[in-house]
Order: C-alpha cells, then sequence, then structure tokens
C-alpha cells in the first residue's frame, strides 16, 4: 500500500499531534506507539463519521506533529472530546480528518519536521507490533507516521474478534525497528499491508518502511 505522490488542496488529512517534554522525554518507542494508537483511536471514537470514510478511500493521509506540554493542552482544549494515547512517557492525540489546506491555526503552526525523541534498548512487545525498515534512518516523527499508517490498514482488515480481544486489553502496541534483511523476511508474514512510502519527505519514493505482525489467538 502506498500514499499519493502529491497531497491536494481539497485531500482530507489526520492530524496526530506527539507532546514532546525536552525535560523528561518518552522514547522513541512511546512515541510510535502512542502516535500509532492515536490514529486509531481517534477513527473508534467516530468510525460512522462520514469524512472517515471519504478520508480511507483516500491515501489515509496522516500529518504527525509535534508540541510541547503547554502547547499540547492547547490542542486539547480545542479538541476536549477527543482521547489521549498514552505508552509509558509518550502522550498524542488524534484528530478527526480535516482539509488538509484548511487545518485550525493552532494545529497548522505546529511542527511536523524534524521532530526526535531518545532511543532505548529496552523493546516494547506485544501481541500487535509494528515492524518499521530501521535501515531507512526515519526520524521519529517519520516513522510513527509510517507507524500509524501500518496499523490503520491492518485495522480495516484484521478478523474483528481478534480486534475486539485486542480492544478489550487496551489496545497495546509494540515496536519493533528491524534491519533490512530482517525487515523484508518478516514481511513475507505480515498480518497487514506493507506500507510503501510516497517519497514526499526524508526517504525514496517506493521504500518500503512498515507492517504489522501479530501473535496467533
Amino acid at each position: 500500500m502506498s500514499e499519493q505522490t502529491e497531497r491536494q488542496p481539497f485531500e482530507l488529512v489526520q492530524p496526530i499531534i506527539l507532546r514532546i517534554d525536552k525535560e523528561d522525554p518518552s522514547t522513541e518507542d512511546e512515541g510510535i506507539s502512542a502516535v500509532a494508537r492515536a490514529a486509531i483511536i481517534a477513527y473508534l471514537q467516530d468510525p460512522q463519521n462520514p469524512e472517515w470514510q471519504t478520508w480511507a478511500s483516500q491515501a489515509f493521509a496522516k500529518s504527525v506533529r509535534r508540541a510541547n506540554p503547554k502547547m499540547f493542552a492547547k490542542v486539547l482544549e480545542l479538541f476536549p472530546e477527543q482521547m489521549v494515547s498514552e505508552v509509558g512517557k509518550a502522550q498524542a492525540v488524534g484528530l478527526p480528518p480535516l482539509p488538509a489546506a484548511d487545518l485550525p491555526k493552532l494545529i497548522a503552526k505546529l511542527q511536523v519536521s524534524g521532530t526526535e525523541l531518545p532511543k532505548s534498548d529496552e523493546v516494547l512487545v506485544s501481541s500487535v507490533n509494528i515492524v518499521l525498515n530501521k535501515s531507512l534512518g526515519m526520524s521519529t516523527g517519520k516513522a510513527a507516521a509510517q507507524a500509524a499508517h501500518a496499523l490503520f490498514a491492518w485495522l480495516t482488515e484484521a478478523e474483528p474478534s481478534f480486534i475486539e480481544h485486542w480492544l478489550n486489553d487496551h489496545a497495546p502496541v509494540g515496536v519493533k525497528q528491524l534491519p533490512r534483511n530482517e525487515f523484508e523476511r518478516l514481511s513475507d508474514h505480515a498480518s497487514g499491508p506493507v506500507i510503501q512510502d510516497a517519497g514526499r519527505t526524508e526517504i525514496d519514493p517506493g521504500s518500503t518502511t512498515a507492517f504489522i505482525l501479530c501473535d496467533k489467538p
């Protein structure tokens, strides 16, 4: 699955806001997991919203933006109905789809590029795991966007009984960042679509970035 190469003004995009606390940051994998969970939490809050259907029929376009604690609080004030995704020290909130060319000013001024969080030797493991192509050298923000894309694509195809069990367990999401050879080997066993990037930022078009790997029920 790939994204469109050019974002049209009328295209809907799902903004996902990642809280970045410079004084006490989360780990990179916690941030990636929190962002991916935030994307689907927002969808599952109101799946019948027709804008979700329009968005899903386009390119699952996402925009991961960073906010310091003060700005993150302002986002929650602007969208009080949206649930926060928390993984370890990481917090993220997904918003419903919005027109790419007409985002609220508060959201539009939040930075997209250059989002980085510290790496950790601790590995997040769950029954649902996002596998990322570490060899691409993606920033935290880029990897989080690809992870969110993979998780949403998986959600649309997974067995309802597995999803129900996973949601009842509070939807934990693990993260595995693997070198290219191991990434490609495991991609043959992916539990959902293998994501290919459109090449808008950071990496070459068509690069395989992420997929979901689930434990067998």
